[in-house]
């Protein structure tokens, strides 16, 4: 890149940087990379954009680019077809499975497209093709208006080039959820400071007084795109500045309304023109469509007046390109329905009567119901929504509705619509057509598909669980009855609806009526089933008969399993990278949420806390798009890892937030876990005593009930509370309940708590084989919360007995419990390597040894202090003191206080 081209981009010097030294890294093998420009409008993202494209091609890249564009947002695959059709050639390498969803999800083949990963593979495997002679730069710009779709295959992209020479560049606003997914590496496209601003709008305007200079810098507010445009409408109104009414406007509607006025003093032509692009999109027509749009005028004439007003110039390729994306907006806002109408008929006519961007123009076009048009929407509709694009599926039915002659073919469109919405991430748009539909008489038939969009506004949106089982099991009623499946897998949907509600909620309806239609649905649904009713007694060889189904499922069945196949996986803690990889490329926000949900929750279990503020962040993004159970969950999610490192304080800040929505909703899968993960904290700052009470509340000892689905995850820590509380008969009667339960058939995780709990349970003679079994079980380094937990208690224990063996132990707790960032159990290892240094307090009889906490407590007790005075020394429950001392007495071969100094001394 010249240094003349860089210095055009003026205050950008930051942002060029790390542009540049990620372009080093691809060139020098360092794998792909990606990073995502947000900002809001005309801030300079397609400038920085257009700067690296540039000084990529000139370092040796292939460059390819796609733009979004609101013409195209409705259309599946839109962004992702500029991308992928230059490579097409290249296609024919690929494995047939990966071609063949490549040309369908481009409407290029017949068939169902395999959904799922495949898609995602596919195209991924095409840049790593393209990338094997030389590197390969991508870029997406205005990505806040690339169909979900295509954003979804994106996403899947930038998450999996890391091992090619390929980089990523998107840019996009900061408000709008495809860029919020992105979850590349951010950089903020921020104002220009004062002095960049003023430079270049000396360098753009040369001619600018001082005080005018002054007063745009002002304006401007360090935007780019506006000091290079107020000052245009300054030369055009000499008294300066915007109307009173526009003044403290949003910039981009401000700057939207400076391009508005140059385009209402274009010619009628020049504007038709105009429209015709804005409207077509990337495909928009060219100069001979604009022949027969304006056959009576010259089309350089048009395209002299067009480039002559600085709004749009034609490119290399003789297309019409915009200044800005705001241009694009306002040429289409500034136009009256009859012009939008009459360009639209004229975009239908120029497209192949089997392009499906045909009958979204035509229907654009009309004004009266159709009852021919509305069919070929709907037609269209479900194709999309074969092809994964649920989203933009909803909108063509919506269309197709309004466009009916009949009033059931009008509702039963609705419903539709409202599915797809809800499928496709658009859940405040189903909320809406669920209120208007609720005012009218719904079709018999499409009753069961009502409940189903009724349910699932309820459920993810006003989280109220209460119609799934009024709504539910009567839909599922209705369903079995009937002679042939109109609704595809409906049944099947509406019973994982209900299946959530009942573990979310333990209601006895919900539970009775799936049981009663268990041999109704398929044997994947009453596998998941299974796996949830009654896991201690009803989930044995699930994961087991889960891997066997799915190593027989192509990407098709796949897809439309998608959310039993995840569910039934996390109740047996399976849902492992390989699942992951089968669903990353799903591109409903309804799966990927889905999957969302179930990675960090293994995140947690398998020690990867380094991800857990992505919790926050896809709750963030769950509320914006009104999925407010979403949001619910994955804060619920994010109290484990504050639990697991200690966090009280940030525990209860966070409970005040969810419990009482969760209190209001009946989830007990919520509430529950909040108690248990309240126990956690406790144990990790040494109060075993508050620990045990809160656990018991959950799990009884000897107890394993049936109504908290995810049994293991307190039964370790119950029986934990248990030993250190000095409760080992409630201990063992817990470890006689999960042999009795047959843990270790149930999951690998379930085994290694099981024999980890039987390990901290075990007497001494016992003790020392029970840990060594419990490091054995296959898979228990994955578990590495729990493990360093067992290593800590091992340790504990060779010290008071074989402290040569006890320091290598405690030394692999520390260092897991420094990586996950659990201070509190990492003091608790530091206590004990420090106590290992000094020789320890052995009893009179040889009965035991007190730990350094114990030591300290005797001691203080000795003393004559009080419980309650000894526990605010220490920062300890009088209710931990007393649990302490009841087990410092018999080691000390002592039955009260009175001989505790004498029992010191001696020791």
């Amino acid at each position: 890149m010249s240094q003349t081209k860089r210095a055009e981009l003026v205050g950008r010097q930051a942002e060029m940087t790390l542009l540049n030294r990620t372009v080093d890294a691809v060139l020098a093998g360092s794998g792909g990379s990606s990073v995502m420009l947000r900002g809001e409008a005309g801030i300079g993202k397609t400038a920085l954009l257009t700067w690296v494209r540039s000084q990529a091609r000139e370092r040796g890249f292939a460059v390819l680019g796609a733009v979004g564009a609101m013409a195209e947002a409705e259309l599946a695959f839109g962004a992702l077809h500029q991308i992928v059709w230059p490579l097409l050639e290249r296609a024919s390498t690929l494995p047939h499975r990966q071609r063949h969803a490549l040309e369908c999800a481009l409407g290029l083949g017949d068939g169902i497209p395999p959904a799922g990963v495949m898609l995602g593979e596919a195209a991924l495997a095409l840049l790593a093709e393209t990338a094997r002679t030389r590197p390969l730069l991508v870029t997406v710009d205005d990505l806040h208006w690339v169909d979900t779709s295509s954003a979804a295959v994106f996403e899947f992209l930038h998450r999996r080039i890391g091992d090619l020479p390929v980089m990523m560049v998107g840019a996009g606003r900061d408000d709008r959820a495809q860029v919020g997914g992105w979850s590349a590496h951010v950089v903020p496209v921020e104002a220009l400071e004062c002095e960049a601003a003023t430079s270049l709008l000396r360098r753009r305007h040369p001619g600018l007084s001082a005080a005018d200079t002054a007063r745009v810098v002002e304006e401007a507010r360090g935007n780019p795109l506006a000091l290079l445009e107020l000052p245009a409408r300054r030369d055009a109104d000499p008294s300066g500045g915007l109307a009173p009414a526009l003044a403290h406007a949003p910039l981009s509607g401000r700057l939207e309304h400076l391009f508005t006025d140059r385009i209402t003093s274009l010619s009628r032509e020049a504007a038709h023109i105009m429209l015709l692009t804005a409207l077509g999109g990337a495909h928009a027509p060219g100069i001979g469509i604009w022949h027969r749009a304006v056959p009576d005028i010259e089309a350089e004439t048009v395209i002299s007046d067009i480039e002559a007003s600085g709004l749009a110039h034609l490119d290399a390729d003789g297309a019409l390109s915009f200044r800005h994306p705001l241009v694009r907006s306002a040429v289409i806002t500034t136009a009256s329905p009859r012009e939008q109408r009459h360009a639209h008929r004229i975009l239908a006519t120029s497209l192949a009567p089997d392009d499906p961007r045909r009958v979204v123009h035509e229907s654009l076009a009309a004004v009266l119901p159709d009852a021919s048009l509305a069919r070929r929407l709907e037609e269209a509709a479900r194709r999309l929504s074969l092809r994964g694009g649920d989203a933009e599926g909803a909108v063509l039915m919506d269309r197709a509705a309004a466009l009916s002659t009949e009033d059931d073919s009008h509702t039963g469109r609705l419903v539709w619509a409202a599915v797809m919405a809800a499928r496709g991430g658009r859940l405040a748009h189903t909320a809406k057509l669920v209120n208007q539909l609720r005012q009218r008489p719904i079709p018999a038939d499409f009753v069961p598909l009502f409940a189903y969009a009724v349910v699932y506004v309820d459920q993810s949106h006003h989280i109220d669980f209460e119609s799934s089982f009024l709504l539910l099991p009567e839909a599922l009623d209705a369903l079995t009855r009937a002679a042939e499946e109109r609704f595809g897998e409906l049944a099947e949907q509406i019973y994982f609806k209900l299946l959530l509600a009942a573990t979310y909620t333990d209601d006895p309806r919900a539970w009775r009526a799936l049981s009663r239609h268990a041999d109704h649905v398929s044997p994947l649904a009453r596998l998941c089933h299974r796996a949830w009713s009654d896991p201690a007694r009803t989930a044995h060889g699930v994961r087991r008969e889960l891997d066997t189904m799915t190593a027989g499922m192509d990407a098709e069945q796949e897809a439309g399993a998608a959310w039993l196949l995840l569910w039934t996986a996390s109740a047996v803690d399976a849902a492992d990278e390989t699942l992951w990889r089968r669903f990353t490329g799903q591109h409903a926000y309804a799966t990927q949420g889905s999957v969302a949900k179930a990675r960090y929750y293994q995140d947690y279990l398998r020690g990867r806390w380094e991800n857990a503020h992505k919790c926050l962040q896809e709750a963030k993004a769950a509320e914006d798009l009104g999925y407010h159970c979403n949001a619910l969950l994955f804060r619920h999610y994010y109290a484990h890892f504050l639990a697991g490192k200690g966090d009280e304080e940030g525990l209860r800040g966070l409970e005040a937030l969810i419990r009482p929505r969760a209190e209001r909703a009946r989830m007990r899968f919520v509430t529950d876990h909040l108690t248990h993960l309240r126990g956690l904290a406790a144990l990790a700052h040494g109060r075993v005593a508050d620990a045990y009470d809160l656990l018991v509340q959950l799990t009884p000892a000897g107890d394993l009930r049936r109504g908290l689905p995810w049994f293991h995850l307190p039964f370790f820590d119950f029986v934990e509370a248990a030993v250190r509380s000095g409760r080992m008969d409630e201990a063992r009667a817990h470890i006689t309940a999960g042999r009795s339960a047959r843990m270790p058939e149930i999951s690998p995780h379930h085994a290694f708590l099981l024999a980890a709990a039987t390990a901290l349970g075990a007497d001494d003679a016992e003790a020392d084989a029970c840990y060594r079994a419990a490091y054995a079980v296959e898979g228990a380094d994955d578990w590495v919360f729990t493990m360093a937990r067992l290593r800590l208690a091992h340790g504990s224990w060779l010290r008071r007995r074989r402290r040569a063996e006890a320091e290598g132990v405690l030394r692999l707790a520390h260092e897991a419990f420094r990586g996950l960032g659990a201070e509190p159990w990492s003091r608790r290892c530091e206590e004990e390597l420090a106590a290992r240094e000094s020789e320890p307090l052995a009893s009179r009889d040889g009965r035991g040894t007190l730990t350094g906490q114990e030591r300290r407590i005797a001691e203080l007790a000795g003393k004559g202090l009080t419980n309650k005075e000894i526990g605010t020394l220490l920062q300890l429950s009088p209710r931990t003191v007393a649990s302490h001392l009841y087990s410092i007495f018999p080691k000390l071969g002592i039955t009260s206080r009175a001989g505790l100094a004498k029992a010191l001394g001696e020791g």
